[in-house]
């Protein structure tokens, strides 16, 4: 636990880095602009899919019987921003996770862990399976919890779904320029639980207004520190266990 937090504190502290600043808005910038396109050019049948998902949790109804057109109007606008918004976060943590991961771990190993030798276990193309992963199952928990939001038990679904994305995203880009593919899977198979956990406390930044724009860069260096000190400790139990075998 002290080391989820460790590199909670870390990920705030690098955040304010000066050479980080451009790092963290490019993302968001180019997230924006792709789902404000999407939305300009679909913007009928995405409006439709809205009201789909209105009338599945009970309020297309609610609003069908409003007498002012304009309040209708107001509210599936709102909905719209609700929907964008998580579209942003999502894209913009995709982005991080494939395009600017790299120059992350490399500010933050050269400054606090320049003696972690790389063994390049990951690879392009598997944190792009892992992003489509990610992607994906996070899509279907939000599609399978539509009917619980009618009973006020989805509002526990977007920090679970927030907790997995993270997670399932960062860990394994975290490790792959350090680590071998043998120190992924141990580190990730024994620190599932942690995983998680730092995967929610994460998460939650991205629920707290003008914080969650910054939410995927410091998603990303929180798990940067956590994955590479997990990795540090895990080579000194090694070296230690074959100093003792000598």
């Amino acid at each position: 636990m002290s080391i989820i937090f460790k590199a909670i504190v870390s990920a705030f502290r690098d955040l304010f880095r000066l050479r980080i600043a451009w790092i963290t808005v490019w993302p968001i910038i180019a997230s924006l602009l792709f789902w404000l396109i999407v939305g300009f050019v679909f913007q009928d049948n995405f409006s439709k899919i809205i009201y789909q998902i209105l009338d599945k949790i009970g309020v297309g109804e609610w609003l069908q019987n409003l007498e002012s057109d304009w309040i209708a109007s107001i509210v599936l606008g709102l909905f719209d921003i609700l929907v964008l918004i998580p579209l942003v976060i999502v894209t913009t943590l995709i982005i991080t996770a494939i395009f600017v991961l790299p120059a992350l771990i490399g500010l933050v190993a050269r400054r606090f862990y320049p003696d972690l030798k790389r063994e390049y276990g990951g690879s392009i193309s598997g944190s792009i399976v892992n992003a489509v992963i990610a992607s994906i199952v996070f899509i279907f928990i939000w599609i399978v919890s539509l009917p619980l939001w009618a009973v006020g038990a989805g509002i526990i679904i977007p920090f679970v779904a927030a907790a997995f994305m993270n997670q399932q995203l960062f860990r394994y880009d975290a490790l792959s320029e350090h680590a071998t593919k043998h120190e992924i899977n141990k580190i990730c198979s024994e620190n599932r639980y942690s995983l998680w956990g730092l995967g929610l406390l994460t998460g939650l930044v991205q629920f707290i207004p003008f914080l969650n724009l910054l939410a995927p860069i410091f998603t990303a260096l929180a798990f940067i520190h956590f994955g590479l000190e997990h990795l540090k400790l895990l080579r000194a139990k090694e070296m230690a266990k074959q100093n003792i075998n000598q």
